[in-house]
């Protein structure tokens, strides 16, 4: 069974101004059927929310805690939650 969940992580590192952002919306997009966005916060984390079948956002979590990503990081904080909708695609705020 593959039910669409949401996927909120916080990603902690060197993770703004390398490009973080683009390529996790290009794994994202890669991955297929996700739709949600990455957002830059004030404290230096990247906060990721995707929605999705479970298996796809397993899929962009492995990578995000993976040494395939821009910069450094150094750890994923994740919740899980049933999706809210909203999201036409994936993009960059």
């Amino acid at each position: 069974m593959n039910e669409d969940v949401r996927l909120t992580a916080w990603v902690r590192g060197k993770v703004q101004g390398v490009g973080f952002r683009w390529f996790t919306r290009a794994n994202a997009l890669q991955i297929g059927g996700l739709r949600g966005f990455a957002l830059n916060l004030e404290d230096g984390r990247v906060q990721v929310v995707a929605e999705g079948p479970r298996a796809q956002c397993d899929l962009l979590l492995a990578w995000l805690r993976s040494d395939d990503t821009p910069g450094r990081v150094d750890g994923v904080t994740e919740i899980w939650d049933t999706p809210r909708g909203g999201y036409e695609s994936f993009a960059i705020r």
